[in-house]
């Protein structure tokens, strides 16, 4: 396996952490936005419900005055009446009177139906209020642990990051930059193994030669469908292996 690798592979375990960590960092302030936003609709139906009610309690108004309007006209005109002598005078402030009539009642009936209207629509905004006020209440103590959340979360990243600057400082320039350009195009590991000569990231079989230029470690090989870094994934096991024989010998000698 080429030495270059090695020090991308663990630089890559350091970028998938904190690729998860930015997914749910992003989930987490959905999550925020969405309570804010169901804040701000139940402020605007209370708003909404608000003005209805105002302008209900105005038609309402506007109609009793109306009301007030026709008895007064109904009063005068039972007045005229006792005055008149003609019949053909009388029969027309009696059909005066009842066309006054009529309207009032019809009137009356408008404005009773805009009470029981009002009546429903303040009922409403009562709910409207209520669900504001247990939506507040619920929701600081929500918005309170997803902050702490996305605070732990940023601290994890920063620390993440500061591993990853070490390791990349140490690694090959132009292997990294590689990689890096990879990484911002897949947002996925691109340092793979081939597993039954199959890349493990596209999952497509791949020819004998291709397997054969990977187990030699001699360059780094790009899978020829996702473009994804192959390595060998026995070459890990024995990089271990020797580390441990390594570490082995040297408890020995000492001992």
């Amino acid at each position: 396996m080429l030495d270059d690798l090695k020090e991308i592979l663990d630089i890559q375990d350091l970028d998938m952490k904190m690729i998860r960590l930015m997914r749910v960092r992003k989930e987490r302030q959905k999550e925020l936005q969405q309570i804010s936003e169901l804040r701000t609709e139940l402020h605007a139906q209370t708003r909404d419900k608000e003005t209805e009610i105002e302008e209900l309690g105005k038609n309402i108004q506007t109609l009793e005055q109306k009301i007030q309007e026709i008895n007064a006209k109904i009063k005068k005109l039972e007045t005229d009446q006792s005055n008149i002598k003609k019949a053909d005078e009388f029969n027309a402030l009696n059909q005066a009177m009842t066309q006054a009539e009529r309207e009032r009642i019809a009137i009356e009936q408008k404005v009773s139906d805009l009470v029981d209207k009002r009546i429903a629509e303040e009922e409403m905004l009562a709910k409207i209020k209520e669900s504001l006020k247990s939506s507040e209440a619920s929701s600081m103590n929500l918005e309170k642990e997803i902050t702490s959340s996305i605070q732990l979360i940023n601290e994890e990243g920063a620390t993440l990051k500061e591993q990853r600057d070490a390791l990349a400082v140490k690694a090959n320039p132009s292997t990294l930059q590689i990689y890096d350009r990879l990484l911002r195009n897949k947002r996925d590991r691109v340092v793979v193994p081939i597993e039954n000569r199959t890349c493990s990231g596209c999952h497509i079989v791949l020819t004998a030669q291709h397997e054969n230029l990977v187990r030699k470690g001699e360059n780094i090989v790009f899978c020829e469908h996702c473009s994804r870094i192959h390595y060998w994934q026995e070459s890990v096991a024995e990089d271990s292996v020797v580390a441990t024989k390594r570490r082995r010998r040297r408890v020995t000698a000492s001992a």
